[in-house]
């Protein structure tokens, strides 16, 4: 069913649109840094270097984490993320950057979101599927779709602190709808109008190439308008059964982290999981200091130190029960400078010796321990 437009400001007076369930969902967020997959990123070198760019340069720029180009599904900083796109336009004097971005991605950023979607019997059901989950992928992202006699309008929603210059996010935002619904079209697609809130730009032939349908300018919304009648239209490669199992598996982690310090465990679980875990890498996730992320937990009543500590006794449990791998390699997963130093770790946590875990010794955890 197609909610109505309600329109929301965001914190730096931006107009968005959000239904009714979506405001419960973004009260008392607006302080904490949204985070998005940082598959977002997954062409970003390739574009960067068709223009002139030095990708990872750039990304040292927008204080962004050069080791997430090798991990899709690790969060960074949606702040991050929008200053890169437009100091990369700026950059190269390619205005179009944020289309070249969407031009190469689509339903492929959008890791669990995509399997979802591309499953639905009908485009109608891809489009409400990408709707209600795509804050999974993208914290400060929401789509609002509004349907009168002839028309869907799929209105873009922004939330955060922008730059001075938004249009990069924006048409990435645009492009990538775009894109997602001529995948499950097959290609053969167009929509009615497509509106930008921002000015006209001087050189409008990329819009046009890309969009292939009448463009609005200074309009009150960024959206998509799109016929009714494609609603209708059947995704032949669907399977009703598997859109039914993703859906479950889907709505299973369809719940954010909305405070600091579930962020900040959900990144500490990933980095952990590749090995490379420190307050500083996880300051750069956020593109912030260590001192914000001990200053924002600290006021939550706890510290990295003890998410750092329940993670990687999470962590720990789950490697050491795999007797084939070598305790040298695990301690330098979970960050410490010796397999001694996690010996002795291990012990205080659990108050026995890994080699008596093993052996299928479980006392209680010391109260306490770190």
């Amino acid at each position: 069913m197609y909610t109505n437009q309600v329109p929301e400001f965001d914190d730096s007076g931006q107009k968005f649109y959000s239904s009714g369930h979506l405001r419960e969902q973004l009260a008392g967020t607006v302080r904490v840094t949204d985070l998005l997959r940082s598959a977002a990123l997954t062409f970003y070198p390739a574009v960067a270097r068709s223009v002139g760019l030095d990708p990872r340069q750039m990304m040292r720029q927008a204080r962004l984490p050069l080791a997430c180009l090798d991990r899709p599904d690790v969060r960074i900083a949606v702040a991050g993320f929008r200053r890169l796109l437009e100091a990369s336009a700026a950059a190269s004097g390619a205005q179009d950057f944020g289309l070249r971005m969407a031009e190469r991605g689509g339903l492929v950023n959008l890791g669990p979101v995509a399997l979802v979607v591309r499953e639905q019997a009908t485009v109608g059901g891809a489009i409400e599927a990408l709707a209600r989950y795509i804050h999974i992928h993208h914290d400060g992202m929401r789509l609002d779709l509004q349907r009168d006699a002839e028309v869907l309008t799929i209105a873009l929603g922004l939330r955060g602190r922008h730059p001075s210059a938004r249009n990069q996010s924006t048409d990435l935002g645009l492009g990538t709808i775009h894109r997602v619904i001529q995948s499950v079209c097959d290609g053969d697609w167009r929509p009615l109008e497509v509106h930008f809130r921002y000015p006209q730009p001087h050189n409008r032939s990329r819009h046009r190439e890309f969009f292939r349908c009448p463009l609005v300018f200074n309009s009150e919304i960024d959206a998509i308008l799109m016929s009714v009648r494609d609603l209708d239209r059947r995704i032949l490669a669907a399977h009703p059964l598997m859109a039914s199992y993703l859906r479950k598996r889907v709505e299973a982690i369809d719940t954010r982290p909305t405070s600091w310090e579930e962020k900040v465990d959900e990144v500490v679980r990933a980095l952990l999981a590749s090995g490379d875990c420190t307050i500083e890498r996880v300051a750069e996730h956020f593109a912030c200091t260590r001192r914000t992320i001990h200053r924002h937990l600290a006021e939550r009543g706890t510290s990295f130190s003890a998410i750092l500590d329940a993670q990687r006794a999470d962590l720990a449990t789950r490697l050491i029960e795999d007797p084939g791998r070598p305790l040298l390699a695990i301690a330098q997963q979970l960050g410490f400078s010796a397999q001694s130093a996690m010996a002795r770790w291990f012990r205080g946590r659990f108050g026995c010796t890994i080699t008596e875990w093993r052996k299928g010794v479980r006392p209680q955890p010391l109260a306490g321990a770190v």
